[in-house]
C-alpha cells in the first residue's frame, strides 16, 4: 500500500516536472505578444515586396523577417516588463506571465534584452545596418518613450504609433538598403490606421484604463464625445493618404479602388462610433480596423507584385 502511494507521488512529480518547463516556455512566448507582432510581420514582407516587386532573396526575407520578429517580441517583453504593476490591475492583462507570478521581472527582462539585440544583430548582417537602425528607432521609441508615457499622458497613444508603424520602413530598408518617399508614405498609412484602432480599443476597455490610472482619452472625458471625433478624423484623413502610393508611382487605379472602398467603410464606421458611441459601434470599427489593414497592404502587394 505504502510502494503504491510513493509510486503516485513519483508519478505525479515526474509528471509535473514534465508540464512545467512547457509551461514556463508558453510563458515566454506569450511576453512577446505573438499575435500581436504577427501583424508586424506582414507590414515588414509587404514593405519588402512592395520595394522590390520583381522579387526578394530567401535568405534575405529570413533574416529580415526574424529580427523583425525578435526586435517585436524582445520590445513586447521588455513593456510587459515595465508596465507588469498596471497589467496587475487591468481585467484583461492581469494573467500576464509577470503580473501573475509565472515568470519573473528579472527574467522577462533579461529574455526581452537578448531577443532585442539578436534581432538587431539578424538585420545588421543578414540583411543590412539602414534595416538594423530603424528597427532600433522601433524598440527604443516602443520601449523608453511610449511605455513611460503611457501613465503621464493621452498623447502617449500618437507617440506609440510611431514605432507601430516603422516595420514597413523597415522591409523597405532591408529590401534596399534606402528609405525614400514610398517607404514614408507606407509609413504614413500604418500611422494613421492605428488611431481609430486603438480609440475603439480605448472605449472599450475605458474602465480597466482608469483603474489603473492610465489617463487615455476615454478616461479623462468619460463622455466619449473627443474619442469619437478623434477617431472620424483619423479616418477620413488616412483614406487620402491611402491613395498616395499611386501619387508617388507604387500602385495604380485597382489599389486605388480598394483603398477608396476599404477608405469609406473605416470612415463610415468611425462616424457611427462618434454619433453612437456605445460597446456594440465601438467593437465593430475595432473589428473592422482589424481587416482593414491586410487587405489594403494584400491588394497594394497583389498590383505592385502581379498586376
Amino acid at each position: 500500500m505504502k510502494s503504491s502511494a510513493q509510486a503516485a507521488v513519483v508519478s505525479s512529480v515526474v509528471a509535473a516536472a514534465d508540464i512545467k518547463p512547457t509551461l514556463r516556455a508558453a510563458d515566454f512566448v506569450t511576453l512577446t505578444k505573438p499575435r500581436l507582432n504577427f501583424l508586424a510581420l506582414i507590414t515588414t514582407m509587404g514593405g519588402m515586396y512592395i520595394a522590390t516587386p520583381d522579387g526578394v532573396p530567401g535568405a534575405l526575407l529570413f533574416h529580415a523577417l526574424v529580427g523583425t520578429a525578435l526586435v517585436a517580441g524582445g520590445a513586447a517583453a521588455l513593456n510587459q516588463v515595465w508596465e507588469r504593476d498596471t497589467d496587475g490591475l487591468m481585467r484583461r492583462t492581469q494573467t500576464r506571465p509577470i503580473p501573475d507570478g509565472r515568470v519573473r521581472a528579472s527574467d522577462g527582462t533579461l529574455f526581452g534584452l537578448l531577443l532585442s539585440a539578436a534581432g538587431l544583430i539578424q538585420l545588421a548582417l543578414g540583411a543590412n545596418p539602414l534595416s538594423a537602425a530603424v528597427a532600433a528607432v522601433t524598440l527604443i521609441s516602443y520601449v523608453l518613450v511610449y511605455t513611460p508615457l503611457k501613465k503621464r499622458t493621452s498623447l502617449a497613444t500618437l507617440i506609440g504609433a510611431v514605432p507601430g508603424a516603422l516595420p514597413p520602413v523597415i522591409g523597405w530598408a532591408a529590401a534596399t538598403g534606402t528609405v525614400p518617399l514610398p517607404a514614408l508614405v507606407l509609413f504614413g498609412i500604418v500611422f494613421l490606421w492605428q488611431m481609430p484602432h486603438f480609440l475603439a480599443i480605448a472605449w472599450l476597455y475605458r474602465e480597466d484604463y482608469s483603474r489603473a490610472g492610465i489617463p487615455l482619452l476615454p478616461v479623462l472625458e468619460p463622455d466619449g464625445r473627443r474619442t469619437g471625433q478623434q477617431a472620424l478624423l483619423y479616418a477620413a484623413v488616412l483614406w487620402p493618404v491611402s491613395l498616395l502610393p499611386a501619387v508617388v508611382g507604387i500602385a495604380g487605379a485597382p489599389y486605388s479602388i480598394v483603398a477608396t472602398v476599404l477608405g469609406f467603410g473605416l470612415i463610415a464606421l468611425s462616424a457611427l462610433f462618434a454619433r453612437e458611441r456605445t460597446t456594440l459601434t465601438a467593437r465593430r470599427l475595432f473589428l473592422y480596423s482589424i481587416t482593414y489593414l491586410p487587405l489594403l497592404w494584400g491588394a497594394l502587394v497583389v498590383e505592385r507584385v502581379w498586376l
